[in-house]
């Protein structure tokens, strides 16, 4: 039967020497024997067993899981509980890069949209990215309640066309004003704005915000830290 040293157990497993030694020390593999100079021998199954860990190593699993794995009685239960374990993990990581890598694909694409660019610029937009889902979630509630709105005003409008009776078009308004007033104040209530100039976080005059013009993610106004006017980024930043 083949003995093999370390070295040579290191070169056909692609480790270093040094890791098949850790492996001895930490009772993983010990070698079947000693040479008369003392020199370790391993075998053709301490050979198998060293690829075995390898590749264990490989799919993640820690030392501490493969000699658990090693010093089983049943070790068919363990291995199923430790591959169902580290798959989690994998999982786990693998989101975790993903959600990273799309972070950084975004603050690529918003930086390459600004003009000028400044170290201030990617705190505009981590806050801006940090905020996004809940200023989705804004425009979801207001376009959910206003939608029996617009039904209301719409049908009312084409009703009366037809048959020249407006009062369902009364009712829109009795309706509809109140609406648009607490949409209003609802919608600025929660949301903020970043000015470009100074990078400061405001809150607007209601009725400034209100009839400025904007853009779906903009809105023209003046800052009320450094007095900047201008389209300033709008961010979810409800008051407490």
């Amino acid at each position: 039967m083949s003995k093999y040293t370390t070295g040579e157990m290191a070169k056909l497993c692609g480790v270093t020497v040094r890791t098949v030694q850790y492996y001895d020390t930490r009772g993983i593999l010990v070698p079947s024997e000693l040479s008369v100079g003392g020199r370790r021998l391993y075998t053709e199954d301490d050979l198998r067993m060293m690829k075995m860990i390898c590749f264990l190593r490989e799919v993640g699993l820690s030392i501490d899981s493969i000699n658990k794995l090693l010093t089983e009685e049943d070790p068919g239960n363990v291995i199923s509980i430790l591959l169902d374990q580290q798959e989690q993990v994998l999982k786990d990581e693998m989101a975790a890069s993903k959600s990273k890598m799309q972070k950084l694909e975004e603050l690529k694409k918003e930086l390459k949209a600004k003009d000028i660019f400044s170290v201030e610029s990617i705190g505009d937009v981590a806050y801006t990215m940090e905020n996004r889902d809940k200023l989705k979630g804004l425009y979801r509630r207001l376009l959910i309640t206003a939608i029996p709105v617009g039904i209301l005003q719409w049908g009312s409008i084409i009703y009366g066309f037809i048959t020249w009776t407006w009062w369902p078009f009364l009712v829109y308004l009795v309706i509809g004003i109140p609406y648009a007033i607490w949409a209003s104040k609802y919608y600025f209530k929660r949301v903020a704005y970043i000015c470009p100039q100074c990078h400061t976080v405001f809150k607007p005059r209601f009725k400034e915000a209100f009839f400025a013009r904007h853009t779906p993610k903009t809105r023209k106004l003046t800052c009320t830290s450094c007095g900047h006017k201008g389209f300033c980024v709008e961010v979810y930043s409800e008051d407490k």
